[in-house]
């Protein structure tokens, strides 16, 4: 069997699974099975295929149909051009977030700060920041073990690891610090619809990173509230929030003494970031 036959085929069970993607799904698993760029297994598509390579494609293609994430079968996900290993029971990362990262990378460049990531995961954000922000130091938070075990190997892979540093806890019982940037990817949907997301997020991330209570605003609150104690005056909160979120969260952050600078829309022109300045109690 050769290489198109192989994506045909795995395509074809996709495509009867109602998977979308099936076609991109199906020479992304056959590049992870080859470990070869999807590029170049794309123009040797008369190439034959060992037949123990046919059979893991077929596993692949298998965890696939099942509705488990490209991601976690590949143990991967780019963002910021860069390969961030992923786990099971950490959040893949959004498109969307690297908006939020591209504005505080502009926001903060050739300066000096110290940087919290509340709710780290994979490191992404974290990483990401400090990679652009050369002089700054960050630390990440999160109270998934494995979470954070993931983000030491990828802040080691990208040379970033020295720069920052990694607990295992939640952001209410930080103390005696202040940060130039506080940012956050936090859970903000509202409990009631997790039963309707996707079966691919719904079965298999975490919901911990995704479930922020009846309102969607749980964490967010406790995020703004924490800020006020933990931030430097004139420092920044960046928190990506949902959609439909901006006008309760702006009167949270204006009772609480903080001054909307930035909304950053998504690709669908919703507001899906709020960056604002803490201006002191």
């Amino acid at each position: 069997m050769n290489i198109l036959e192989l994506i045909n085929q795995g395509s074809y069970k996709l495509k009867s699974n109602k998977i979308i993607s099936h076609k991109l799904d199906s020479e992304i698993l056959l590049s992870k099975v080859l470990q070869k760029q999807r590029e170049e297994i794309l123009i040797n598509l008369n190439k034959c295929i060992k037949f123990n390579q046919i059979l893991e494609f077929k596993k692949l293609i298998e965890r696939r149909l099942h509705k488990e994430p490209i991601a976690y079968i590949l143990k991967e996900k780019e963002f910021w051009s860069k390969k961030f290993e992923i786990d099971k029971g950490i959040l893949i990362p959004r498109p969307e977030t690297e908006l939020m990262v591209e504005k505080l990378a502009k926001i903060f460049r050739n300066k000096k700060i110290t940087l919290l990531d509340i709710g780290t995961g994979s490191g992404c954000i974290l990483i990401s920041l400090i990679s652009e922000l050369r002089k700054s130091f960050g630390i990440g938070i999160d109270i998934s073990k494995i979470a954070l075990s993931v983000a030491k190997k990828n802040a080691l892979k990208y040379n970033v690891y020295e720069k920052i540093k990694l607990y295992n806890r939640s952001f209410t019982d930080l103390y005696n610090q202040k940060f130039d940037l506080i940012v956050s990817n936090p859970p903000y949907l509202e409990s009631r619809i997790l039963n309707n997301l996707d079966e691919d997020i719904r079965k298999y991330e975490p919901l911990i990173a995704l479930d922020g209570g009846n309102d969607g605003l749980d964490v967010i609150k406790k995020i703004i509230y924490k800020a006020k104690a933990i931030l430097k005056i004139n420092g920044m909160l960046a928190i990506e929030i949902g959609n439909g979120q901006f006008n309760k969260i702006s009167i949270l952050l204006k009772k609480n003494r903080f001054k909307i600078e930035y909304k950053i829309n998504d690709y669908k022109d919703n507001c899906r970031c709020v960056i604002s300045t803490f201006l002191g109690k």
